[in-house]
């Protein structure tokens, strides 16, 4: 069985139009394509050069890339605009892919009143994760761009509560979803194993969670479906001590 040979210098995922990777300006939308989804032309007439430009996925999904310093703005004027009200923000994510190229900040977008679906993107070059949190817009924004801080690193200025929300507090390893990041992780399987075994319950709380004198409680625990796990227990008298089955020793 043959297999066909990498391309040379492969070193990610490759974006459908190479040439688009960039933030580029450029034409921003066909003739007539406003007409068939009213909100990108609309966002160039608003915001002008801070639309960078706008794609067209699978047919019927509409992208517009835009200025990662006017992004709060625009997503808000998205949000309020009685013409377009996008009031539902299904989901915060981020792209990656590697060789060095820009993350992909990923808004997707849903307008409850228009029946009507937007994506917007803002490329972020390695050097500068950051962009500004849309939490005061859509409260769902929150655990969602936790979960972009924990696995890219991208940082959301202005969020409340910026930190991890998948890995432990102190997970030392970086970002997992990055393409740079090894898939066995960046310690050796020793070095995870002696870091995992010395967890212990504070680790999974922040003093906010546990308030003021509180101590985590510890609880036996069995498997589903399975025995109890065995703990150390202390002898019993031969006096009260029963069989496994619960008649009287012998």
């Amino acid at each position: 069985m043959s297999v066909e040979p990498r391309a040379p210098g492969y070193d990610g995922v490759t974006p459908e139009d190479e040439s688009e990777a960039g933030s580029t300006r450029g034409p921003v939308m066909p003739d007539g394509l406003d007409r068939a989804h009213p909100t990108p032309g609309a966002l160039v007439e608003s915001f002008g050069d801070a639309i960078l430009r706008h794609e067209v996925m699978s047919g019927d999904e509409h992208v517009v890339f835009v200025e990662p310093s006017r992004s709060f703005d625009i997503l808000e004027w998205l949000r309020n605009d009685p013409d377009h009200l996008y009031n539902y923000l299904s989901d915060v994510t981020a792209v990656d892919f590697g060789g060095g190229r820009p993350l992909q900040v990923v808004w997707q977008l849903y307008s409850i009143p228009y029946r009507r679906a937007l994506r917007v993107k803002a490329e972020l070059p390695l050097d500068a994760l950051e962009v500004q949190s849309v939490e005061p817009l859509w409260k769902s924004a929150n655990w969602l761009e936790r979960e972009v801080y924990d696995l890219f690193g991208i940082r959301f200025s202005g969020h409340p509560d910026l930190r991890r929300i998948l890995m432990p507090t102190h997970y030392a390893e970086g970002h997992p979803l990055r393409k740079d990041f090894p898939l066995r992780g960046r310690f050796s399987r020793a070095e995870q194993t002696r870091r995992a075994l010395e967890l212990n319950a504070d680790d999974y709380y922040v003093d906010a969670q546990r308030g003021p004198g509180r101590e985590p409680q510890l609880v036996e625990w069995q498997e589903l479906g399975g025995e109890p796990v065995p703990v150390e227990e202390e002898p019993e008298s031969s006096s009260t001590s029963q069989s496994s089955d619960g008649s009287e020793p012998a």
